[in-house]
């Protein structure tokens, strides 16, 4: 008998650059164009759990990696973005408003194993592991990146 994932949203924060960003406009490809706006790219990483006296055992911290993840925000400031329709009558140019609005950052909570996603094809139990995102909503109001760490119960 298959066991029924459980998932328990523990936390879910907008994490910002560590310090100040360029205020600005920027222009994304003609390519970047024919791309449907309502759309994100779910990715999942699963990692071994640390197991040697030498690991850090806090490497999955959830405060260490909102913390790390301010930080790489600074450089890599476009990403704490949010898309934005230019003001073209004529249909506008989707454009990333970079105002350090910042990414989501969820903390979630399973009783599943690695073991439990077999051959890792695209499910619904899969799906299930990357963050939502309500696209009902203007493109200017969710986030450019979300990230989720999940812990195991």
């Amino acid at each position: 008998m298959e066991m029924v994932m459980k998932m328990e949203i523990k936390e879910k924060t907008m994490v910002k650059p560590a310090t100040e960003t360029p205020r600005h406009v920027l222009w994304t490809s003609n390519l970047d164009q024919l791309v449907p706006k309502h759309i994100h790219i779910p990715t999942i990483y699963f990692y071994k759990p640390l197991s040697s006296a030498t690991d850090d055992k806090d490497f999955f911290d959830p405060v260490k990696l909102k913390d790390a993840l301010s930080k790489v925000l600074v450089p890599f400031y476009p990403v704490a973005g949010r898309l934005v329709d230019s003001s073209n009558p004529n249909g506008g140019r989707i454009e990333i408003d970079c105002n350090g609005e910042g990414v989501l950052f969820v903390v979630a909570q399973t009783n599943s194993m690695v073991d439990d996603f077999g051959d890792f094809k695209p499910s619904p139990k899969l799906r299930a592991l990357a963050p939502i995102v309500d696209y009902s909503i203007d493109i200017s109001s969710y986030p450019l990146l979300l990230l989720q760490t999940i812990l195991q119960q």
